[in-house]
């Protein structure tokens, strides 16, 4: 058997609003509660499975998406006046990164309600 990730636990101050955060910028849908926890299913089947929690350090996720889901969470992100970055020191506002790794990826950070830093990047085609 190979090992894949299954799910991740993600604090935040109120689940279902912050699930509901990133699922509508990737264009998915919150799952029905499981136990206590606010399910966010990834098209490889990995959860993040949001729990309420007040104090907690903010984490980093990233999220590979297609250049189309790219250019529509980007539209989302910019039509809901949510602050993204071209790094993730969030010096660069409103810019998107172009890999000097991987010819043709892209990518930019934002942070949701909980102030955890997602990021959404492109596959883009051969490295180096």
């Amino acid at each position: 058997m190979t090992v894949e990730l299954n799910h991740t636990i993600v604090p935040a101050r109120d689940p279902q609003a912050s699930a509901q955060f990133l699922a509508e910028i990737l264009g998915l849908s919150v799952d029905p509660p499981v136990a206590h926890f606010t399910p966010v299913t990834l098209a490889n089947q990995v959860s993040l499975d949001y729990d309420q929690l007040d104090d907690f350090e903010p984490h980093h996720y990233a999220f590979m998406v297609s250049e189309q889901e790219f250019d529509a969470a980007l539209a989302r992100i910019q039509h809901g006046g949510i602050t993204h970055y071209g790094d993730p020191a969030c010096q660069e506002i409103g810019q998107v990164y172009h890999s000097k790794r991987t010819i043709g990826r892209r990518g930019t950070y934002f942070h949701d309600p909980d102030g955890h830093l997602m990021e959404i990047l492109t596959p883009g085609g051969t490295g180096w």
